[in-house]
């Protein structure tokens, strides 16, 4: 399989680029952050990506979306980690819409993938409970309740929870706490009695939310999937936003890369340009050697997915890993080699360090996607 894009990627690549340097480039970023921003991104700038085809780059022609696939949700990802844009593109346009058209009903999916695609409805995926990353650690449970459950249960940490209209969330039907067995995603809405959502603000002024859920009534319309069987649709859903968010943090890394050697380029020092120091030369070509490394990567698990292929799971799980080590490496290498301007606030390197750690520690860190790839083949 070439590690390469077609023609129709490029354009979307090109036309994401454009977008993004105007629509939300890193000055939107810093305003959002200085106005203390509640949901942590704009809704216009949401709709105007919805116009663009961004929000239903995922669903299905007909349901009004683009019908591509996450290859090409990759390279919107990718173009808004250049930019630091903020948007609920992962949250709903890969998490949301992934788990509707893998798991949801025809009624499901006609009564809200239309609107995703058309930017008026947003998702969150409420599944993750541990301090952290772990998938399966669901103590959230479904009890029956006449003909269908009752849900009670914290999820501590659910991203664009704040803002979302509908939640996607993991609960317990079965099993005990940490069994992949048992777990049911529900469909609820986020002002349905018993939900409370307290907004929250990460390192990097992106918004999350504390969801308690506190007898929520749900029924067998509002199960996505299978009853029970949930843990798989919930891999396959958070698999689809590991490699998203490895095509960010590839953009994140590439853009730090880019602004320091810029500034290499300009800044002078004993009466010479510091890149035409050989140690930092050195540095520079070890870091874009290592982003290289990380876009194949990362490349490979989004043909994956799109493919089908049956090891997907591994490839994306090699993609995360290896985009937060690099993107770590790449802002970290950004700040020193701006010296000690790079930690103050007049200049953005900063901004990219912080997006850097939470998107690495999102969904799985190197540490954790580590020990899922020995697992899977068979260390």
């Amino acid at each position: 399989m070439a590690l390469v894009l077609n023609d129709d990627q490029k354009m979307i690549r090109e036309a994401a680029d454009g977008f993004f340097a105007d629509a939300a480039p890193v000055a939107e970023h810093r305003r959002l952050r200085d106005a203390n921003d509640p949901i942590g991104f704009s809704r216009a700038t949401w709709k105007a990506m919805a116009e663009m085809g961004f929000a239903g780059v995922m669903v299905p022609e007909a349901h009004g979306g683009a019908g591509l696939g996450a290859g090409e949700a990759g390279l919107v990802l990718e173009a808004m980690g250049r930019d630091l844009s903020a948007a609920p593109m992962l949250s709903t346009a890969l998490l949301g819409a992934t788990a509707l058209v893998k798991g949801g009903t025809a009624e499901q999916q006609a009564n809200h993938l239309p609107l995703i695609a058309a930017g008026e409805r947003l998702f969150a995926l409420a599944a993750d409970e541990a301090a952290r990353h772990a998938p399966f650690h669901v103590a959230t449970f479904a009890e029956p309740s006449g003909n269908g459950f009752r849900l009670s249960g914290i999820k501590p940490f659910v991203l664009d929870g704040g803002a979302a209209d509908w939640l996607i969330v993991a609960a317990r039907t079965d099993g005990e706490t940490g069994d992949r067995k048992g777990i049911t995603l529900f469909l609820v809405p986020a002002n349905a009695a018993g939900v409370s959502i307290a907004r929250r603000s990460m390192v990097d002024s992106r918004g999350t939310a504390r969801v308690t859920l506190d007898g929520v009534e749900g029924d067998g319309a509002d199960v996505l999937g299978e009853v029970g069987k949930g843990g798989r649709l919930l891999g396959a859903v958070l698999d689809v936003g590991r490699a998203g968010l490895a095509a960010e943090m590839l953009g994140v890394a590439g853009q730090s890369f880019a602004t320091t050697v810029d500034y290499l380029k300009q800044r002078e020092q004993f009466g010479a340009k510091i890149g035409s120091f050989q140690a930092l030369q050195h540095r520079a070509a070890h870091l874009f050697c290592e982003i290289e490394l990380a876009r194949s990567a990362t490349l490979r698990a989004l043909q994956a997915l799109d493919a089908g292929d049956a090891q997907a799971p591994l490839f994306v799980s090699l993609a995360k890993a290896k985009a937060g080590d690099v993107v770590k490496l790449a802002t970290n290498e950004a700040v020193q080699m701006h010296g000690g301007i790079g930690m103050s606030d007049d200049y953005d390197i900063g901004f990219f360090m912080k997006r850097a750690r939470a998107a690495a520690e999102t969904f799985g860190d190197s540490g954790f996607h580590g020990d899922r790839m020995a697992l899977m083949i068979g260390y």
